[in-house]
């Protein structure tokens, strides 16, 4: 029976947090889902008192059984049911559009107006009249669209066509060289330990970071 009535109020709590969630709104949760922050949260206090339970362990380590369960199922869901996902995480709310900041949705976003200045400030935005359209996503970021003709200049308007940037590897870190990154580029360590030598340094032990592009070109940074 003691199973049964930790199991009932674990689901309980997985639905009082989440309604509860949803009532303080996205602010809460940063770049998380609502499940992921009311989870996170509550299955780090059930560890905490999983750690310190002598008596009765196998109670919170049911409780997290549960909310681990629970969050692969909602999870599923979400994946299998694009639909049920504006239930779950919530949808975009825009706050902003065509220089018309909409009082109603920031109120629904329960956001007020010295909050949105400050968050189109943290995104770059001093002047609203450099924004098109703000969107408040379900994950509690601001995304916005700037006027076009307030946007950076990209080389596409200026007709330009550039290489495409490519991501650098990191090949040594600390002192120690990466084997498996450096195979990953079809490197080996004979080639990289010649050209460190090229560019003044003994040994991988005096190179703080080294990185690599695809035209294995290396850019070092020393321990000093």
């Amino acid at each position: 029976m003691s199973i049964i009535s930790v199991t009932l109020t674990s689901v309980l709590s997985v639905v009082a947090l989440f309604i509860i969630a949803k009532l303080l709104g996205h602010k809460q949760m940063s770049q998380l889902d609502f499940f992921d922050y009311i989870t996170g949260i509550t299955i780090g206090s059930i560890a905490a008192e999983l750690a310190t339970e002598i008596e009765k362990p196998l109670n919170p380590l049911i409780s997290m059984i549960v909310y681990g369960i629970a969050t692969v199922f909602l999870t599923s869901i979400t994946s299998k049911f694009p639909r049920a996902r504006k239930y779950i995480n919530g949808t975009p709310t825009i706050l902003m559009a065509n220089g018309k900041i909409f009082r109603e949705n920031l109120k629904k976003a329960k956001i007020d107006l010295s909050e949105f200045l400050v968050m189109c400030r943290q995104e770059g935005y001093f002047n609203l009249n450099e924004i098109s359209t703000a969107v408040f996503e379900y994950n509690g970021r601001l995304t916005i669209l700037p006027v076009t003709n307030t946007r950076p200049l990209t080389p596409n308007d200026m007709n330009m066509n550039l290489e495409q940037d490519e991501i650098f590897t990191e090949i040594i870190m600390d002192g120690r060289i990466l084997a498996e990154n450096l195979k990953r580029m079809g490197l080996d360590e004979i080639w990289l330990k010649k050209e460190i030598i090229k560019q003044g340094y003994k040994n991988e032990k005096d190179i703080f970071l080294c990185v690599c592009d695809s035209k294995n070109s290396l850019t070092i940074y020393n321990n000093k």
